[in-house]
């Protein structure tokens, strides 16, 4: 029989999940059993507690038949556990390191109560963590453990299940259990601490929290759900005549909640307000209960829920805005006079009907047509022919927007009207931040690789990779995403934890490495014949990605030097990245081609045979064409400590690793860039982040998002694909003899 039982219920926290479970799995006290139930979640979480479960003895899997909710889901953990003690995490949290040892030795101390009370944090969003406000209640003076008569105070503590520790017979000879419903935790605390014989705290934060973002959407009718959970409070102290005594406080505390969520505006969706109200006005009839002092700053709010005053909430909150309205009239005025005619154009536009047959398209902040969006905006006209789309460029990229699609110039009337009357927008960046997001409007956010460098909210403790980027901005843009896509598990699970938002996750590729299983022979044939790579030669794409700790973008490998040394058969196709500024070489050489202002790096993956590069996501989609694959790193722990990265490159290579210019340049001499050893790497690299691009990744979004299709086009596994071959596949030469090779005491490569 173990110590403690760690329930955790797991629906829709993918991103989070893992790293609930490990923060149980690494805790210095190991005398435990986890159990994970898995309420029928529809993403991930289920084959996350089975892999944990596999991996270690503690974990036990539980799989509910269908959804049923925290609560019930608790109540299926409880029924299984064993331990001495329950206590329960909701998926999302972590418990704090030694968090078991301390509760375990708190519980040993005080004589094993049938509750200890512990401290808790909330860990925001933002990256700040706050102690709980009401920690002062949890001091550890004084005799333990004792009744709730002599620490009162406890049950202004929030009251949830996971900031407590429960003695498992306590609860089921007390049969207590979690109702269905959005806050269950209610009517499980309340009558927990009421009646519990014995009652220890510990003052000590145990519980990391995640306070999730409040989107913009947020607010729901899931709060009319508190009255059936207060009617379940009060049925337990009506039908125990010994709990009397805390009637006039829980009654008080009802009416503070209720309170505090009607005068809070981004709770209740809109127009509930006098709904709300009205239930909480007939709450406070049939529960009322004399005899706990109001504290004079909260008898007006008490007298507007008791009584139903919505008319007099209203004429405050009136008030309150007219205040707020006249105290910077001239600079209301300035921001009116500084009003563009075309933003008046906007919006008369948005009062119009939405065109449900307009697509609006763009990429990398107004460049050309490319991309996931690019291949989205070939399938709407291929799938969806009825959909008319149109692409944001600025002018000189639109010579690269098909002829079948409209030209739109960033910041024109004609760009504003479609904004504002387009029923589809995809991007993979964000669009203009002036943007209204309509009802009806469907954004598909696209980004643009499988992250390995840090993104999103874990910039925040990157500053020289953030700059100024505003993370407020960044969200509130997140707020309108509806889809966004992804490649793989690795990417959704990071893509929800560092963009937080209520969008719906698409894993069905990414839909610009289409044309890696298309393409034909003859296509890498004519591409390499329009970059200018002689017959026969073997052509390496070298793609470094940007540096944030750097002010200038040079590159410390010398492309001429290693054509030189890796002798005439070896060409370089050099692509700096879009922020560098200008191509990677002064004067490119006839076997360098700075291919830099080329407008599509799906076609230079095609033509060449090998790709070169550190820490670029175009490592990930280089490895659906089954090519070989070299990183060349030679600044890793600079980049780490500028940048981070999500995993260590060495631990996990989709080929050989070289660390100078000469390990480098004897990987090539070798062959090793296309032995064994690397396509083994290669093949594992693959299988893990090139799950779903089987060349149909477009095809399901559209058929998804703008056809309503569910059943959609199986995914071929990668050992079935055939991606084309690289023109020198079909060489079987011999590895360079005559190459210059480095010092003998220099490492050749770095692999697993």
């Amino acid at each position: 029989m173990p110590r403690f039982s760690v329930i955790v219920p797991a629906y829709k926290v993918q991103a989070y999940l893992p790293g609930c479970l490990e923060s149980v799995l690494s805790q210095s006290y190991e005398d435990l059993e986890l159990i994970a139930v898995d309420d029928r979640s529809p993403d991930a979480c289920g084959e996350i507690v089975d892999e944990f479960a596999a991996r270690d003895p503690r974990v036990r899997a539980v799989h509910l038949a269908r959804n049923t909710g925290l609560g019930p889901a608790r109540n299926a953990g409880t029924a299984v556990a064993t331990g001495d003690y329950l206590l329960f995490l909701d998926g999302d949290d972590t418990l704090a390191p030694h968090a078991l040892r301390a509760i375990a030795d708190r519980l040993k101390e005080t004589g094993e109560p049938d509750v200890l009370v512990h401290d808790h944090a909330l860990a925001h969003w933002s990256g700040e963590t706050v102690r709980d406000a009401f920690a002062g209640q949890l001091t550890e003076q004084g005799p333990a453990p004792f009744r709730l008569e002599d620490r009162p105070g406890l049950l202004r503590v929030p009251p949830v299940a996971w900031n407590k520790a429960y003695r498992r017979e306590f609860v089921e000879r007390g049969g207590f259990a979690f109702p269905p419903g959005q806050h269950p935790d209610l009517p499980w605390t309340y009558p927990v601490l009421t009646t519990a014989e014995s009652i220890a705290t510990l003052d000590r934060v145990c519980v990391h929290h995640r306070r999730r973002r409040q989107t913009e959407t947020a607010a729901t009718a899931g709060h009319f759900d508190l009255f059936d959970q207060y009617d379940r409070v009060f049925a337990h102290t009506d039908a125990r005549p010994e709990l009397a005594q805390w009637r006039p406080l829980l009654f008080r505390l009802m009416v503070d909640h209720l309170s505090a969520v009607f005068t809070d505006r981004a709770l209740l969706p809109r127009g509930s307000r006098a709904e709300f109200l009205k239930r909480a006005r007939d709450h406070c009839r049939a529960h009322r209960t004399p005899g706990h002092s109001v504290p004079a700053r909260s008898r007006l709010r008490h007298t507007v829920i008791r009584l139903g005053l919505y008319r007099t909430q209203r004429l405050a909150e009136l008030a309150q805005g007219l205040g707020r309205g006249t105290a910077h009239p001239l600079v209301r005025l300035a921001k009116a006079l500084h009003a563009t005619a075309l933003r008046l154009h906007y919006r008369v536009q948005l009062r119009l009907p939405l065109r449900a047959d307009r697509a609006v398209f763009a990429a990398h902040g107004g460049r050309g047509h490319g991309c996931n969006p690019g291949a989205l905006e070939e399938a709407f006209r291929t799938f969806a022919p009825h959909i008319r789309t149109a692409w944001i460029a600025r002018p000189e990229h639109h010579h690269t927007i098909p002829t079948a699609t409209a030209r739109l110039r960033p910041g024109t009337a004609a760009y504003w009207t479609a904004l504002a009357r387009s029923k589809y927008l995809v991007a993979n960046d964000g669009f203009d931040r002036r943007l209204v997001k309509r009802p009806g409007q469907v954004l598909v956010q696209t980004q643009h690789g499988t992250p390995l460098k840090h993104m999103g909210l874990d910039l925040q403790e990157r500053p020289a990779a953030a700059r100024d980027l505003d993370f407020d901005a960044m969200l509130r843009d997140v707020d309108r995403w509806d889809y966004l896509l992804s490649p793989n598990r690795h990417t959704t699970l990071t893509w929800e934890r560092v963009y937080p938002g209520g969008y719906t996750t698409l894993p069905y590729g990414q839909p610009r490495n289409d044309v890696f299983q298309r393409a034909t022979s003859e296509d890498v044939r004519r591409l390499r014949e329009l970059l200018g790579i002689p017959e026969g030669s073997v052509a390496i794409l070298y793609a470094p990605t940007y540096r944030d700790y750097r002010r200038t973008q040079h590159t410390t490998l010398d492309l001429d030097r290693l054509v030189r040394r890796l002798g005439p058969r070896f060409v370089v196709l050099a692509r700096a990245h879009h922020r560098h500024g200008g191509p990677l070489v002064s004067a490119a050489s006839g076997r360098v081609i700075d291919v830099t202002g080329h407008p599509s790096v799906e076609s230079l993956c095609l033509a060449s045979d090998a790709l070169v590069t550190d820490y670029s996501s175009l490592m990930f989609d280089y490895a659906n064409l089954d090519r070989p694959i070299v990183i060349h790193s030679d600044d890793r722990e600079a980049y780490e400590a500028a940048r981070g990265t999500y995993f260590d490159l060495r631990s996990f290579a989709p080929g050989a690793i070289a660390r100078s210019e000469d390990e480098l340049t004897d990987i090539f001499a070798t062959g090793h860039w296309r032995g064994s050893r690397s396509t083994q790497l290669r093949s594992a690299f693959r299988e893990r982040f090139c799950p779903y691009d089987d060349g149909r990744a477009a095809e399901r979004v559209v058929r998804h998002v703008v056809l309503g299709e569910t059943e959609l086009p199986p995914v071929i596994p990668p050992a079935d694909r055939h991606p084309v071959p690289s023109a020198a596949a079909a060489l079987e030469r011999p590895p360079l003899t005559s190459v210059p090779r480095p010092a003998a005491d220099t490492p050749v490569t770095e692999t697993l």
